[in-house]
């Protein structure tokens, strides 16, 4: 399973991006979104190191690896979210991610359908199947600051420095982070996992 590629952008292409790995050239997909970000930061001959899914593409004659690239691992969490909606294949999802992944993570959990089908190839009934299956799943993707960031990587420990560790990579300043996770305990004492208190983060970021 391929998780990260690193290497020089090649060329771009309609869908994505070749990069160059010692001499051997990835096609990898780009979301929509990604790819606005990544070409505003100069994308031809540049080196650059993304977070990928890998999987499969199948058909009746054969089995094909496919790369979707994203900034860091809290997008390709999104995209893998997004996908487990019945009927958005990881394609269908490249071309739909056309909007900052926390304005449609941000539409999901208010039930906006209406932005939803904006969204290349969402229709009405495959919106209302997004809100049902997501709604209140995907607040914390509505912290996203989308733009050129730093690798986010995995965090441990307890899950109230689990919260402040991913805050801190979406580049929040420390002291308003914490007082952000404190104002969440607060309001719901009940949040055990990094994840609750994210979600009640948002919440209260949204009502402010």
């Amino acid at each position: 399973m391929i998780s990260r590629i690193s290497g020089k952008v090649k060329k771009k292409t309609e869908a994505g991006v070749l990069i160059d790995v010692n001499g051997i050239s990835y096609e990898v997909l780009i979301p929509i979104a990604v790819m606005k970000t990544l070409e505003a930061s100069a994308l031809d001959g540049e080196n650059i190191e993304l977070v990928t899914y890998h999987y499969y593409q199948t058909d009746p004659s054969r089995s094909i690896p496919m790369l979707i690239g994203f900034l860091n691992e809290i997008e390709r969490e999104f995209f893998e979210e997004f996908i487990s909606v019945s009927g958005v294949g990881p394609k269908a999802a490249c071309r739909a991610l056309s909007l900052p992944f926390s304005t449609i993570a941000d539409a999901i959990d208010k039930g906006d359908t209406a932005l939803l089908k904006r969204l290349p190839g969402i229709g009405d009934q495959r919106a209302r199947e997004i809100v049902a299956k997501l709604q209140n799943r995907v607040g914390k993707f509505g912290l996203i600051q989308d733009k050129f960031v730093k690798d986010i990587q995995p965090v441990k420990g307890d899950v109230k420095e689990e919260a402040l560790e991913v805050l801190l990579q979406l580049e929040y300043k420390k002291k308003e982070a914490q007082d952000m996770i404190n104002r969440a305990l607060v309001n719901n004492p009940s949040a055990k996992s990094c994840e609750e208190i994210l979600n009640e983060v948002y919440k209260q970021k949204e009502n402010r």
